[in-house]
């Protein structure tokens, strides 16, 4: 894909629609990303996205289509805050980065965040770049922070408190009926925190899924890290934000972050949900139809802190 220069006019960025493409060096090609919003002393927001194949937009293939980061991006756009959002080393628009995008870990995520503040560096002349991660994003920016160099601080959104293993323990044994799985589920998460392939014809049908050799690699990596640890060694301007109605991070989690590292900002966005929609009851039904609704806007409550920190 060519590069357009950064050197881009607003009004030519918007006949685009959505931005300018962008690239950074990756391990075997580019990763490629996308650039709204850009003027000259204007800071920039780097996007990192969540878990699985979730694409720069915040979409996946699995049936969200609620656009997240894209109108995130806007929103930051129209308050004069440029942005930069990705696909992760080895999918969509980064396909060409690895050749196997399931061989990753937190510290490959990590590099690639460096090498996309490098690469904004040097193309805008800002001083450091602002590193937004969202859920899984939120721990790939806490990792990537333990090298201070190039980021100006962290925006951390619906992002986990605890290790991976817990979170996911929780999420499952939220319904009852999944009670019958716990067992099997903490003796996968044992082994593959290990680093060891799990037989998935040991496991129930619902748990076989998660832990396929191919992802050995990566959920020996994820599972090894506890985000309030990282965040407690983190000295520079932080963000916490988490939606109320959150139903795969809870309010919980984000709390463990802001008590681990007391300079940290924190913010509760009320009603928000895990794609940043508002949701108007605790109806999980309800909830789960915003994932596929990109009409719907982003729950008030996002846009204006991010604004007050990287301009502040």
């Amino acid at each position: 894909m060519a590069v357009i220069g950064w050197a881009m006019t607003m009004a030519a960025a918007a006949i685009l629609g959505a931005g300018v493409p962008v690239e950074a060096p990756g391990p075997n090609g580019p990763l490629a990303g996308t650039l709204l919003g850009e003027g000259a002393g204007r800071p920039v927001v780097l996007i990192v996205p969540g878990s699985g194949p979730t694409d720069r937009d915040g979409d996946n293939p699995m049936g969200i289509r609620a656009a997240p980061y894209r109108l995130l991006a806007e929103g930051l756009a129209a308050e004069g805050v440029a942005s930069v959002r990705i696909d992760k080393r080895g999918m969509f628009g980064s396909a060409a980065a690895i050749p196997n995008p399931n061989a990753v870990t937190m510290a490959d995520y990590a590099r690639d965040i460096h090498a996309w503040a490098r690469t904004i560096r040097a193309r805008t002349g800002v001083p450091c770049v602002w590193v937004l991660g969202h859920s899984e994003g939120g721990l790939a920016a806490l990792v990537a922070a333990q090298d201070p160099a190039d980021l100006c601080g962290l925006i951390l959104v619906s992002t986990a408190g605890r290790p991976l293993g817990q979170v996911l323990r929780e999420q499952i044994a939220a319904n009852p009926v999944n009670a019958p799985l716990l067992p099997a589920l903490d003796a996968a998460l044992a082994l593959a925190a290990a680093g060891r392939t799990i037989d998935p014809a040991t496991l129930p049908a619902p748990l076989a899924s998660l832990f396929p050799a191919k992802l050995v690699t990566y959920w020996r990596s994820v599972l090894s890290y506890d985000p309030a640890t990282l965040i407690a060694g983190w000295r520079g301007p932080t963000l916490i934000l988490q939606g109320t109605r959150d139903i795969q991070v809870s309010v919980a989690d984000s709390a463990r972050l802001a008590a681990a590292n007391r300079r940290a900002a924190y913010r509760l966005v009320a009603g928000a949900n895990h794609v940043l929609k508002p949701v108007g009851s605790d109806d999980r039904a309800a909830n789960i139809a915003t994932y596929g609704d990109p009409a719907l806007p982003l729950a008030p409550g996002f846009v204006a802190p991010i604004v007050a920190l990287v301009k502040g």
